[in-house]
């Protein structure tokens, strides 16, 4: 399960979505990127030329089989050594989508996007957003293009840990507040991680951020471009600013909304993503006590109280929810999760919490299925696995996790036991590769400065981290006022007008700006 998930998707029949990283000021300077030793090898890489067709061979689901449908679109693989330290080695591919600029006599370039997860699908996301791109000037003057990561999506080879019928069980199980049951858990899911993915050990140790900063720059060179631009959601402002480390001259544009502070660990982080929870759930329990209705009551002080009192009983008798399935008291727990990425689900999660006082966890299991990415098929997508691999090499292993695990509890203590994620802790104490990267201050500066949008009430990257990275990178910050995770095109004229100004031709917006102003 995953908690400090940091990701940005557009859940199907539900809403807007996305998610995080972690926090504490580290002196020793990261590892380098990875060496190589006959740079002329990469000429090959960096010289191909991208064959675009169409998009249905990729799709890897019913989601993203509708959303390649529609026109305009067109898709490619793009070769990228395995290991930037042996180019002449074993390569794989990374599956590319972008919809080209319907202004071409006016176009700028591309424009790369990212949604976070790690491990979310940048060409499900691009294709999802291309409906409201084509009415702005990113549509008329950028060809829109979002990319799979490696190990992602189309991306080939996909990291595999579990079968669908497995995550179902995990989900299904309760280990409790065993140390020893979740600790076994995870040594198994990091087994099977082994095993199950081509390449094996080699794979997961070349799937960190690292590696995909590199990919994002043979890419660059791919789409003719000379210079990125490059638009980052949550953990895609990681990618982005790490790019930005990487090759800061190389930099043409920079919007990075949701933003992780680069200098934050793992633990840290996870606690500070607790405590911005916490915080929308008790706004949500306050705008619930309201009105007439409120699945949790009139009084907010009682609110974790009454949560986990409708909760606790699902860890012995799970809720029906119409069909085979039922509802754990983990999948409750991940369900209201999700909900808590936007005000604009409250609603929903009531209803879905009234319906689980009435015996039926339909609502929950929905959103809980939108977190994880269960398609109504039982299939998921590789965000899961995917996740895991990255941030398992992007942070040194947490020597207690089980005394972050109680950090995490104090900090949102009406997710109890169930939250997603404390597994991950587990997870990268038995991962099988060491890490390549950490948390860090950058050490260089790109020569374009970025913009970065910081929401205040944002549960999943802090208010504060966008401002810490602004400052660092000496970029522009606009201010949202709101609680949700991430602001850029969906839907605020502000927002969005702030963030096609600078995209366009580099204009910040004013020290100070907030929106809605």
């Amino acid at each position: 399960m995953r908690f400090s998930r940091l990701r940005t998707l557009i859940a199907a029949g539900l809403l807007a979505v996305a998610s995080t990283a972690c926090t504490t000021q580290v002196t020793a300077p990261p590892p380098s990127p990875s060496p190589v030793a006959d740079t002329h090898a990469l000429d090959r890489f960096y010289e191909q030329q991208l064959a675009w067709g169409d998009c249905a061979p990729y799709a890897t689901g019913q989601q993203s089989q509708d959303v390649f449908r529609a026109a305009g679109l067109e898709c490619a693989r793009l070769t990228v050594p395995l290991d930037y330290a042996n180019p002449r080695g074993a390569t794989i591919t990374l599956g590319v989508l972008r919809h080209r600029a319907l202004d071409p006599a006016n176009r700028i370039g591309s424009l790369v996007m990212n949604p976070g997860g790690p491990g979310g699908s940048g060409m499900e996301a691009a294709a999802r957003l291309v409906p409201t791109v084509v009415n702005n000037a990113i549509g008329l003057r950028f060809d829109f293009v979002g990319f799979d990561p490696r190990g992602v999506g189309a991306s080939r080879p996909r990291v595999q840990c579990l079968t669908d019928a497995e995550r179902d069980a995990v989900r299904d199980s309760n280990p409790g507040t065993s140390d020893a049951a979740w600790t076994g858990q995870a040594a198994d899911y990091a087994g099977k991680c082994v095993q199950r993915t081509e390449h094996g050990a080699a794979m997961l140790a070349n799937m960190g951020t690292r590696d995909v900063v590199r990919d994002l720059d043979v890419l660059r060179a791919a789409l003719g471009d000379a210079k990125l631009s490059y638009l980052g959601y949550s953990y895609g402002t990681q990618v982005g600013y790490s790019y930005a480390e990487a090759f800061p001259d190389r930099v043409r544009a920079l919007l990075l909304d949701g933003a992780i502070d680069p200098a934050e660990n793992d633990p840290d982080s996870l606690v500070a993503q607790g405590t911005g929870f916490s915080r929308a759930f008790g706004q949500f329990a306050t705008e619930c006590a309201r009105h007439d209705g409120c699945a949790l009551g009139r009084d907010p002080a009682k609110a974790t109280t009454e949560f986990q009192s409708l909760v606790q009983p699902l860890m012995t008798a799970p809720a029906r929810t119409g069909d085979s399935r039922h509802l754990s008291y983990r999948d409750a727990i991940t369900g209201v999760v999700e909900a808590m990425y936007s005000s604009q689900s409250w609603s929903f999660l009531n209803t879905g919490l009234g319906l689980l006082r009435a015996g039926d966890g339909s609502i929950l299991l929905r959103l809980a299925d939108s977190y994880y990415e269960r398609a109504a098929d039982g299939r998921y997508s590789s965000l899961q696995d995917a996740y895991y691999a990255v941030r398992c090499v992007d942070n040194a292993p947490v020597p207690d996790p089980a005394a972050v695990r109680q950090r995490m509890i104090d900090a949102a203590p009406f997710l109890g036991w169930g939250r997603p994620d404390q597994g991950e802790l587990d997870v990268c104490a038995h991962w099988p590769v060491p890490s390549t990267s950490q948390p860090h201050q950058p050490m260089t500066v790109p020569a374009a400065p970025p913009l970065v949008i910081s929401t205040t009430g944002d549960p999943v990257t802090p208010y504060q981290a966008g401002v810490n990275l602004a400052n660092v990178f000496h970029g522009g910050l606009l201010t949202v006022a709101g609680t949700q995770h991430t602001a850029f095109l969906h839907g605020d004229m502000c927002v969005d007008v702030a963030g096609l100004d600078y995209l366009v031709d580099g204009t910040q917006p004013a020290p100070g700006t907030r929106c809605p102003a």
